[in-house]
Parts: structure tokens; sequence; C-alpha cells
């Protein structure tokens, strides 16, 4: 859905202080020569929220605040409370205040509510769309997703993101490849992924356009555990090794269940601005690599894989 856009004249983005893609949003934002603050609020605070925008008057909100639980998302099954008091009422708090004064607010969610079914099977290429219903609610991160996105489709001024397993051309902790690289064993499952420095500048610029509503915020098509494993082997490092074992085996380790899934990117691909150029996952991911070993070398001074710290060194 597209309303009538406003100029993005002033943006603030809520986790921008301290969140990765909030960061991340706040910097692109101000390359790009518009003004752009980092809220300061803390979004389960309504009062405080309200006063930071009346005061910023922002034309757009970009909202990436969140709780996802540290290491993962199994710490929500044990801060339940917590969880729900960012990830639902806080989100709701900044977007039910950005509609009240009509301001368009892009809202960073998750993709992470559904899981392969008989009429999506794994390697069917059969994607969930924007209009199914979400079927995993095996953790309670994404069971409160879940509902949320219900609630977020209720209000005419947000765009709501179904961002999957990010990935990024670093190694930056909250990286999906950061997280899989330093496991000793991993599942192999196809699924859809967001590589961020490709979907990020597309965000800013549906925000823009001034779409809203629900959209598969992924690059299209799927790529597998293994084949992200074996692209870093291939750019990062010769050296490293990894196993497999089975979701059975991995459900023994976790507290809480592993959303697997494929999206269907047909609307996001449709309603994209002209100038973003969106490649499909595989190709996406063994580009970000490319990169990422440059990145690398630059910022451990060094070759690669010797530049690596301890950590993801395997030898």
């Amino acid at each position: 859905m597209e309303t009538a856009p406003a100029e993005m004249k002033r943006v603030l983005v809520f986790g921008g202080k301290t969140g990765w893609i909030g960061g991340l949003m706040v910097d692109m934002v101000a390359k790009k020569g518009i003004e752009v603050k980092a809220a300061e609020s803390r979004i389960e605070q309504r009062e405080t929220v309200e006063k930071e925008l009346d005061e910023f008057k922002p034309t757009h909100v970009l909202m990436s605040a969140g709780i996802t639980g540290r290491p993962n998302i199994d710490w929500c099954e044990d801060n339940k409370p917590a969880t729900i008091r960012t990830n639902v009422i806080g989100t709701l708090n900044v977007v039910d205040l950005c509609n009240m004064k009509n301001i368009h607010c892009t809202v960073y969610a998750t993709g992470c509510i559904f899981k392969y079914d008989e009429a999506h099977p794994l390697g069917s290429g059969i994607g969930f769309t924007e209009d199914s219903f979400p079927n995993f609610a095996e953790s309670f991160y994404s069971e409160t997703k879940g509902y949320m996105e219900q609630m977020l489709k209720c209000y005419p001024s947000c765009l709501t993101l179904r961002v999957r397993m990010p990935i990024s051309d670093d190694l930056i902790h909250r990286n999906f490849i950061t997280k899989i690289a330093k496991y000793e064993r991993v599942v192999n499952i196809p699924n859809s992924m967001t590589v961020l420095t490709e979907m990020l500048p597309a965000s800013l610029a549906m925000a823009q356009k001034g779409l809203t509503g629900v959209y598969n915020f992924t690059n299209p098509g799927v790529i597998s555990h293994n084949e992200c494993l074996d692209l870093y082997t291939k750019y990062i490092d010769p050296t490293y090794t990894y196993k497999n074992f089975t979701v059975e085996e991995q459900a023994k380790v976790i507290k809480a269940g592993r959303s697997n899934n494929e999206l269907d990117t047909t609307k996001l691909m449709e309603d994209m601005p002209e100038g973003i150029e969106i490649n499909d996952i595989k190709t996406a991911v063994e580009k970000c690599f490319q990169r990422m070993a440059v990145n690398l070398e630059k910022q451990y001074g060094g070759k690669l894989p010797d530049c690596l710290p301890a950590e993801f060194r395997r030898v």
C-alpha cells in the first residue's frame, strides 16, 4: 500500500543509540544529508516517547528497538514480562503515537513467525506471503512478534518489514554469519535471509515513497546454512570446518524452537522504488563475503585468515 508521501526532512530512529540496525540507519540517513536523531527515550515509557516526538517533530520514524535476548532468543523464555514490555507495549507506544501525529513509521520486524508446512513445503519454492497468518510460536520471541504484527496491520501509517536472519559484511556479533560460524554444529536448512547492505537502503527508499503495510523483507530465494559457511570458507578462512546436526539434535541444546521458512518476495520486488538493486539471496551473500574479506583485513590489519581473532579460528 502507498500513501501520499511526506518529504523526508527529519528522521527519528528508535534503537539508533545502542541497536545494530538502528545505528546503521542513523549513519545512512545522515550520509544522505537528512536531519536525523537517535531517540533518547525508552519505548516502554509512552510519555517520554511522546515528548521526544513533539520536540523533534520528525517527518519519519524508523523503529528498530526491541529485545532479542543475549546471547540469543532463549533469553526471552525466562524473561517474558520484559519481552512483552519492550516488544509489544513499547512497539505499540511508538506506532500508536506516530499514527496519532500522522508520522510515517517503519518497523523493522521479523519474518521468524513461520515454519515450513504442508502448504509451504521445504524446497518447494512456495513462500509465505504478506497475507499468510503466523504458524510458528515455538519461541516466546516469535510468539510475541506474531501477534504484534496483527496489531500493526491496524495502523495506516505503519510500514512493517519482515527481516530474517540478517547478514552484514563484517563479523559483528548480531550478524547471522557470525553466530553460525561460532557454533560447533549447525542445522542445514534453506531459509529466506536479509542482506543488510542491499536491504537497508531499500527500507529508506520505501519509507520515502510512503509505502505502508506488511512486506517480506528478504532477498529473493533461499540459502542454506552450509552454503553460507562454504562461502565463509571460500572467502574468509580456508581452514574453517563445521559439522551438521539434525533439528531434533538441535532441540536438545536450545530452550526455544527456531523458525525455518521461505518468504515470497513478489510484492516487495513489484513495489520496490526505482534505483534500488536487490540481488537474489545467493548472489547477495556471495557479494557480501567479498566485501567482508576486504573489510576484515582493514579492520584487523593483516591477511586473512591469520588476522582473525582467536574466537573465529578452528586451528
